[in-house]
This record gives C-alpha cells, structure tokens and sequence, in this order.
C-alpha cells in the first residue's frame, strides 16, 4: 500500500480515549484522516461487557476501512495475573506464578489462552510478555508481571509464551527494553536508573530479550529507564537513546520488528507542550511507533510536530517510511488471523489451564511447626485474615477484585471465618483483629507486599508473640518474608486470583502437594 508522508506519520502513533459504546468523534476523524495508526484500550476508559469491548473495537475499524485508511492495531496490556485489561478474562495467575511452575508448555498454552481471547475481542495486539528479570527486591514496578529473577528461566518461559500468542494470530510485545528488573523506582513517576556496566547486562537483562527476537516477536517495547553503560554515560531515558535503540537493538541485537514505547505520559518525560519534543526524540532515536495515552489535541499536537520535522529533515523521511512500512507489515500479518468466538474466553479448557498452573505454583517455602496438611477435629475454628487488595502502581488492576480464601476452604473445613483487612493495617485495626481471632485453632494470614505495608508483617509477629498457630502466605511477591522472619510456616501463591487461592486451599488441607519452586530469592531468610 502507498502512503503519503502524513499517512506515514500517522501510522506512528497509538492513543486512547475514554468512552465504551462509540469513540468520540475527534477520535473517528483523525483516524479517518490518517493521523493514527492504532488505539490501546484500558480497562477503566473502555471495558464493560464483552459484547460492548467487541462492538467498539469492530466500530474503530470500520472507521478506518471506510475512509480507505489501513487497519488500526488495537492493543491491550493483558499480560494475566495483576495486570488484567479484560477484567472478564480467564483469570490467569500470572507470569511469575508461571515462572514458579518452571514450564515452557504452560507457559506457551498460556500464551495461545490469552492470545484466542483478546482476539475474540478484536484486539490484535497484547503489550505482553514482560521479559524483565525481577533481581531487585525493592522494584515497585514489575514484581509479580517478572517470570523471576534468573534470566535463562525468563528468557525460556517468555518465548514459549511469544510463540503461544503468533499461534492465535495476535502479536505478542516484549518489554520493557532493555530490562526494567533491577530497578527501585516507578518511570510512571520518575526516570529509574540502572548503573550496571555493559557486561552484566548482557548477562542478565538482555538475554530475555535476545530469546524473544529469536522466537520473532513481532514489537518490543521500550522503558523509560536511563542505563549509562549503554549510552556513552548519559542519564536519558532509553525511549530516546539513539544508542540502545539503533545501535544495541537493531544492529547488534538484529531485531527487525516494531519498537513501541511505553506510556507516553509517564513521570519519566517531560508532559504538557513538552511531550511533542519528546515523542520527536524518541522518532529519532528509532522508535517506530509512540504510545501517546494523552488529550487527543496533545496527540494532534505530537502528530502535526512529527510530520513539520520530517518536512524540514529535522527527521529524515526515509526513517518515517520504514517505520510505517514496519507497522504496515504487522498489520497485514495481522489480517491474516481468523477471529474467535466469544465463548472462547473462560471456556473450560483455559480455566483448567489456569487451575493447572495455580496448583502446580504454590511454594512451601518452610514449615517448621509442621502444621501441614491441616489435621484437625471437626470442630476446630479457623480464621483467614486478608488485605483488601489496591492498585500499588498504574501497572496494576488488583482493586478490582475481592479475594476469598474462606470459601474454597470451606469444602475441607466448614468452620472457617475471614476478615478483610485494610493494606496499611494501623495500629489500632492490627490489635483489635489479634483480639479478635486469638482463640481461633489456627489462623491464615494472608500478606501483600508486606515489605511496603510493615502493618501486615507486625500483625504476623504480633499472633506469633501471642502463641496464635499462625500460617502466612504471601499473596504476590515472596519477600514478604524478610518482614515477618519468625514465620515458623510459610507459603506464597504469587497471586490473589481464585484459582491461586483454590489451590492454596488445596494444599493446606493436603488434597494436593504444594511443587512450586521460589523464582525468586529471599534475601536475609
């Protein structure tokens, strides 16, 4: 297909709208007008029912077809486990409960799962896997999205997953490049440092990446993240590094796919008038396609200052031209797949796929008081104490859901009451939920990065000072642990979804052994 020079800069550029029945009308004229090249949908600006999400997106392309535009790339982060666009999605445990199973073939039919049910939807593109390497115990950002902290584990589990989604015709996007794992702060806030030397990052960030160009992932997104040793010492995000992108991605790593940015409208750039230059920077460093999650005059904005540079060569056209033909080239792969049926998602073959993998990731990571499987009478009490789960970064859709231990332990043990706690667990909550369950025969506590909210680890050490038989499991990341180090019995699930909590069930009262490995260390324990 040719394509003028302002369709070619349209084609550069992915945004957002809020709405959920018909895109606003700013958003049907410039994609009638060339000016976009694809849309991500959010769970909170477009999900409703299935039906609607597959309406909507149906109607985005019709608009393009109509006005003699290409197809639109319509994405998603639907990466499974804390990170769910499609809320109404088998509910996958996620990456790092995969890495805990250790299993490529999970990890692939994972990838076809959720490739088959964003496709039904008509999104054809999945911002999925992370392919970061989680070796940081204080990274705020990637966490539980990591498949671990050994890269050869990533790097095995992330193109198995890549090659399950191009086996349902949706492309799968490695990120975030290159490698957000050994960060301490959030780029939705700031701009992260890795002062790693280049050695060691080609022994543990890149190999995942490396993986997943030789699966043929079809984009790899960039992160916000500045890596001296890779861009002659400066502190500049690698969205505009000329050297990471061109020199180490497309040149020593051989990647010939779409480079796609993360959210442009992230703490770590420069918002307001600024994003423009920005999004120009990143054009010019060799990003092919911009995610710019912002106003849609902020998007006309980029998009008028992008085509007046490659007009005056502050771009070079020829660099816009291979990009589009990038993206152009995706899209007609694209085309090639068939869409499902709805009644593909939550269909009975991938909930018993998520069943599998949450049975075969629960850890026992000890159990010195020997309290496995539960042994008790008839009569015995047990209390679940759990937080109620809140986004901890925009990366995050945990708020939407109300965990339940109590009732899948109900069909082992029928008397069993839960309390929901708040995250943060202050002082005065914290003594009166010990009052309260003391007496129980033993009490499951269940932790959310305990390591960032020290009132759930004091209500663990305050049972244990109490003689309470405590159980604690760690509901996302293992470290938890360091908090609460007196724990004589302790689990984690890597997630809060229902089949993880259905197969913690299980393993408490023994009906399955608990065959998880840690993906990660426990640093001090």
């Amino acid at each position: 297909m040719k394509i003028t020079l302002e369709q070619a800069v349209g084609q550069l550029f992915l945004t957002c709208f809020v709405g959920r029945e018909t895109p606003p009308e700013e958003i049907r004229s410039a994609i009638s007008r060339g000016q976009i090249g694809g849309i991500v949908l959010f769970r909170h600006k477009n999900v409703g029912s299935l039906d609607q999400l597959r309406a909507l997106t149906e109607e985005l392309q019709v608009t393009a077809r109509a006005a003699g535009q290409p197809s639109l790339i319509i994405a998603a982060d639907q990466e499974g486990g804390q990170l769910m666009a499609i809320g109404e999605g088998t509910p996958f445990p996620g990456n790092l409960a995969l890495g805990a199973t250790g299993s490529e073939d999970l990890a692939r039919r994972t990838g076809v799962a959720l490739g088959r049910e964003v496709a039904a939807l008509g999104i054809n593109v999945d911002f999925a896997p992370v392919c970061d390497v989680n070796i940081n115990p204080n990274n705020p950002v990637v966490g539980t999205r990591s498949f671990g902290e050994d890269p050869h584990l990533v790097a095995r589990l992330a193109a198995a997953m890549i090659q399950g989604f191009h086996q349902a015709g949706v492309a799968a996007t490695a990120k975030h490049f290159p490698g957000h794992g050994d960060t301490a702060t959030d780029s939705h806030h700031g701009v992260p440092v890795l002062p790693c030397r280049e050695d060691r990052l080609a022994q543990v960030e890149l190999p995942p990446f490396v993986s997943a160009i030789e699966a043929g992932v079809r984009l790899i997104m960039t992160a916000h993240i500045a890596v001296p040793a890779l861009n002659h010492g400066a502190l500049q995000p690698s969205t505009l590094s000329r050297p990471i992108l061109r020199d180490l991605l497309r040149t020593r790593l051989g990647f010939r796919g779409v480079v796609v940015t993360d959210a442009m409208d992230m703490g770590a750039l420069e918002q307001g008038p600024a994003l423009a230059i920005e999004g120009l920077a990143a054009l010019h460093a060799g990003v092919d396609l911009l995610l710019f999650n912002v106003s849609e005059p902020e998007r006309e904005l980029g998009y008028l200052a992008a085509l007046q540079a490659a007009r005056r060569g502050l771009l070079q056209s020829s660099e816009v031209f291979e990009s589009a033909g990038k993206i152009l080239a995706l899209k007609e792969w694209l085309e090639e797949g068939e869409q499902p049926g709805l009644d593909v998602i939550r269909c009975p073959d991938h909930q018993a796929l998520a069943r599998e993998i949450a049975e075969k990731s629960v850890t026992l990571v000890r159990d010195e008081a020997r309290r496995l499987p539960l042994d008790l009478p008839p009569s015995a009490r047990i209390a679940v104490v759990l937080p109620r789960p809140q986004d901890l970064t925009p990366a995050d859709t945990s708020s939407y859901l109300v965990p339940s231990l109590a009732v899948p332990l109900r069909c082992f043990c029928p008397a069993v009451d839960e309390i929901l706690v708040s995250m943060e667990l202050p002082e005065t909550e914290l003594r009166a939920v010990v009052e309260q369950v003391r007496r129980y025969d033993v009490v499951i506590v269940g932790t959310i990065n305990a390591t960032d909210y020290p009132g759930q680890a004091r209500l663990v050490e305050a049972l244990i000072e109490n003689r309470v038989p405590v159980i604690a499991v760690a509901l996302r990341m293992p470290y938890d642990l360091r908090k609460y180090p007196a724990a004589p019995t302790y689990l984690c699930t890597y997630s809060i979804l229902p089949p993880s909590l259905e197969a913690l069930a299980k393993v408490l009262c023994g009906k399955i052994a608990p065959t998880g490995k840690l993906p990660v260390s426990i640093p001090e324990v």
